[in-house]
């Protein structure tokens, strides 16, 4: 079945604003040949329809289907090899199981990356509705776009599989656990009752399950543009349930583990379902390069913007997946030969040779392919020397290639499911003895808390580490393009927000992370650095001023990096939080509700409630120093008097609560922290007082220091107010002054207890 965007029924009223009416007409002999579209009985027209056809009808949805089945080839294989078809020796789920298990999981991943890329390109690359923007702003909207509707359409569809296969996946993975074969027998339905309330596995199976069913009851429903990027962000967050499972649930280094195995995810989703999505675009996009449909619709215009939009993302995507396949591969194979003397290994390597491959591909379609396939379409300068058969050929070579791609991406993800069925080289058990800190935290004890050892100690956390070196290299990349086209930036600036980012890698990567897993106190001074040094870094570097200025405006109706900012700073949710009693609240009581209650201990105890306390200790920091003292866009900004009482009003609070825990005389989290058995001259509950003292401490200390520059700043705001002021009284020769002067002699002179007569 073809796809083919619906033909317009009513035509378009002239607009002297629509910029399609500055393009040249086909009657203009250097645009006819790309602009008109020939009589489909004409001998030209029929060649035309032959020659065009050709390249894109061997990539219609029968090949695309092919492709992406090509995956199920390569679980097979790779199930041989690994011996999935040799039934277990002491209980076997049966053969349904053993096979069916990698296979629905080789569906599940293709068909949520499918869903969640479709609802991401929806949102971000694909206008909605037909016809310019500024048309759309003054209440002309159009029809839905075609490419928007189809794209949806496909979203729909794959996010129906996505849950079938969920399902699937959940009751296999308790029949493989459990060796029972998949009945409908009161022992099995008994089992998997137990297995979704109290098994980690069952209820990470059971999560993605319920994510996936609502994601395709709102995908049907949701049409705007803001639903449909939240909507995403729903999508993106079944990412997490799978990442906590697995291999990476286990053995050394369970953070590292789960964050490069997320970040893995998040690069796959993204790269292999935005490839599947173009390529069951293809008909429809086919119609658009050739420019047989409507012209408001885009056209070849909107099939360029599209690729060039996804092939950023995917460039992005490729170095996340590599850099994080590496770190994740450096866990589990401690010896470069196991690479090719183990099944584990081997299948890594032959995951690595085919990034290698897609990578170079991707750079085929970046550097040359899209490049000329837009260039035929910008017009006649643009396009010279390039005939139309050359851009038939280009787009022929374009839709192979990304069929080729979808097919070694769908063998890779077939690959990867049986991966993640195979035991690593590396044992995931723990070792004989294990210490209780080993047994508690997954890691070993560290050496005593020296001051020194707070900056020589590195467990890296990936994530945070992938994190500030993205966004340093986007800050100052973008510094040089502000410099490049003429305009200034302040490297004192760009200073700040280096150092917050090295912070920051340091408070979750260094000494304060490490020692935070065991001590009170290091806890404290990895919450406290979060929430009041890395913030203040962060917001003097104005990272999203510098944005607003560089990233590039949409005029076709598509929301960018830049529209989304400035939606979400104009929104009622920002209006919220940075409202500075709300942002105040918000920063200090957090400091209760997380430490007096079971919060503290899910931090402690789960993965993913640490990174939640890490984001949220973050952001609720940066929010108050951004309302404080920061210099981008807010909804509204407080006045100056208001700022500083809400400054010293924090350092009581922060005082009050130190001197509280600094004098308690019970510990918290006495399970966790009275249980790591070390010997270093202090109880548990003499370093939860000295916590208390580090938090006033490192709490203070960056609130005066807000609090100087909160003043500073208002006494250049006063500045810069007086010199506006002078300037305008030299302007109109002090007009205001007379005039209020003026005002009070005419209130004198009306004034009936005025005395009469002389004065004297």
């Amino acid at each position: 079945m073809r796809v083919r965007a619906p033909a317009l029924t009513t035509a378009t009223a002239a607009d002297p604003t629509d910029p399609d009416l500055s393009r040249p007409t086909p009657t203009d002999p250097e645009t006819e040949d790309a602009c008109m579209t020939p009589a489909p009985g004409s001998p030209r027209g029929a060649a035309a329809d032959t020659e065009a056809d050709a390249p894109v009808r061997a990539v219609g949805l029968p090949a695309a289907g092919a492709a992406l089945c090509l995956g199920l080839v390569a679980v097979v294989v790779a199930g041989l090899l690994t011996g999935l078809s040799t039934p277990g020796e002491i209980v076997d789920p049966g053969a349904l199981t053993r096979w069916g298990l990698p296979i629905a999981r080789f569906v599940h991943h293709l068909a949520m990356a499918t869903a969640v890329s479709a609802v991401l390109l929806a949102a971000a690359a694909i206008p909605a509705r037909i016809g310019p923007r500024g048309r759309r702003r003054r209440g002309q909207d159009g029809a839905e776009h075609p490419v928007f509707a189809a794209v949806l359409s496909i979203a729909g569809t794959a996010s129906v599989v996505w849950t079938v296969a969920a399902i699937a996946v959940l009751v296999l993975t308790f029949s493989d656990i459990s060796g029972q074969p998949v009945s409908g027998q009161s022992s099995f339905n008994e089992g998997f009752l137990g297995y979704i309330e109290s098994i980690a596995t069952g209820q990470a199976w059971a999560a993605v399950a319920a994510i996936a069913a609502l994601f395709t009851m709102l995908v049907f429903a949701v049409r705007s543009t803001p639903g449909l990027f939240v909507l995403s962000a729903l999508g993106l967050a079944g990412i997490v349930p799978i990442a906590l499972v697995g291999h990476s649930s286990s053995g050394d280094d369970h953070m590292a583990a789960v964050n490069s195995l997320g970040m893995h995810l998040l690069g796959v989703v993204v790269w292999v379902g935005g490839l599947a999505v173009l390529l069951l675009l293809a008909p429809v996009l086919r119609d658009q390069a050739r420019g047989l449909a409507a012209r408001d619709q885009g056209g070849p215009e909107l099939v360029g913007t599209l690729l060039r939009r996804y092939s950023t993302i995917a460039g992005l995507a490729i170095v996340l997946v590599a850099a994080s396949g590496v770190v994740n591969a450096e866990l589990r194979i401690f010896a470069w030969d196991q690479l090719i003397t183990t099944p584990y290994g081997l299948m890594i390597s032959l995951k690595a040779a085919a990034v290698l491959a897609l990578a170079g591909i991707g750079w085929m379609h970046r550097s040359w392919i899209i490049p000329r396939l837009v260039g035929a379409h910008a017009g006649p300068a643009a396009r010279r020397g390039a005939a139309p058969a050359d851009q038939r050929g280009v787009t022929g070579l374009l839709w192979q290639l990304v069929a080729v791609e979808v097919a070694i991406m769908s063998a890779v993800v077939g690959v990867s499911t049986v991966l993640g069925r195979t035991a690593p080289p590396v044992s995931e058990d723990l070792p004989p003895g294990a210490s209780p800190a080993r047994i508690i935290t997954g890691y070993d004890l560290p050496p005593a808390p020296e001051l020194a050892n707070y900056f020589t100690l590195w467990r890296l956390d990936w994530l945070w580490v992938f994190l500030a070196v993205g966004l340093a290299v986007w800050y100052w990349a973008s510094v040089v393009r502000l410099r490049r086209r003429g305009d200034s930036w302040p490297i004192a600036r760009g200073v700040s927000f280096v150092l917050g980012l090295m912070t920051l890698v340091w408070v979750t990567s260094g000494g304060a992370s490490i020692y935070g897993l065991v001590l009170f106190s290091g806890h404290m001074i990895q919450h406290m650095t979060l929430t009041m040094v890395v913030p203040i870094f962060l917001v003097m570097g104005s990272p999203v001023t510098l944005a607003l200025r560089v990233l590039p405006v949409r005029a076709d109706g598509t929301r960018g990096t830049r529209e989304w900012i400035l939606w979400l700073v104009h929104s009622r949710f920002s209006r919220i939080v940075t409202h500075p009693v709300v942002a105040a609240a918000n920063f200090a009581g957090s400091l209760v509700i997380f430490y007096y209650t079971a919060v503290f201990g899910l931090a402690l105890e789960y993965h993913l409630g640490h990174l939640i306390m890490t984001v949220h200790f973050l952001l609720t920091g940066y929010i108050f120093a951004l309302v404080m003292v920061g210099q981008d866009p807010l909804p509204k900004r407080p006045p100056h008097p208001l700022r500083l009482l809400m400054l010293l009003a924090t350092m009581a609070f922060h005082a009050f609560l130190a001197v509280a825990l600094s004098g308690s005389e019970s510990l918290l989290q006495a399970g966790w922290f009275g249980n790591m058995g070390y010997d270093w001259g202090f109880s548990a509950l003499e370093d939860q007082q000295r916590g208390g003292e580090l938090m006033w401490g490192i709490g203070e200390i960056p609130t005066m220091l807000l609090a100087v520059i909160a003043a500073i700043q208002w006494s250049r705001d006063d500045d810069r107010q007086m010199r506006r002021e002078d300037r305008e009284a030299e302007r109109t020769d002090d007009a205001a002054l007379r005039e209020y002067n003026e005002m009070f002699v005419r209130m004198a002179e009306n004034d009936p207890h005025r005395p009469k007569g002389p004065r004297g």
